[in-house]
């Protein structure tokens, strides 16, 4: 299991970012949920990101936009 640090940058209605979520928490991993509709804190952080939409995962110093399944395996392996 990886002890980075795993934030997910997400809003309520976003299916993509649902499913994150779900992948995340199936794979028992310790992660922080900023939502980016209703968290001023978050929406900062996510323009300093530069990022366009959600999900934005951010693994250790490892971003990945969009929910991407095959990456996310990939660099989550133990």
């Amino acid at each position: 299991m990886t002890t980075q640090r795993i934030t997910l940058y997400s809003t309520g209605n976003c299916p993509h970012c649902r499913q994150a979520r779900q992948y995340l928490e199936r794979r028992g991993l310790q992660f922080q949920v900023l939502d980016v509709q209703r968290n001023v804190r978050a929406q900062k952080a996510f323009a300093r990101l530069g990022a366009r939409g959600v999900p934005v995962i951010v693994i250790g110093a490892t971003r990945i936009d969009g929910f991407d399944r095959r990456r996310l395996d990939a660099l989550l392996q133990p």
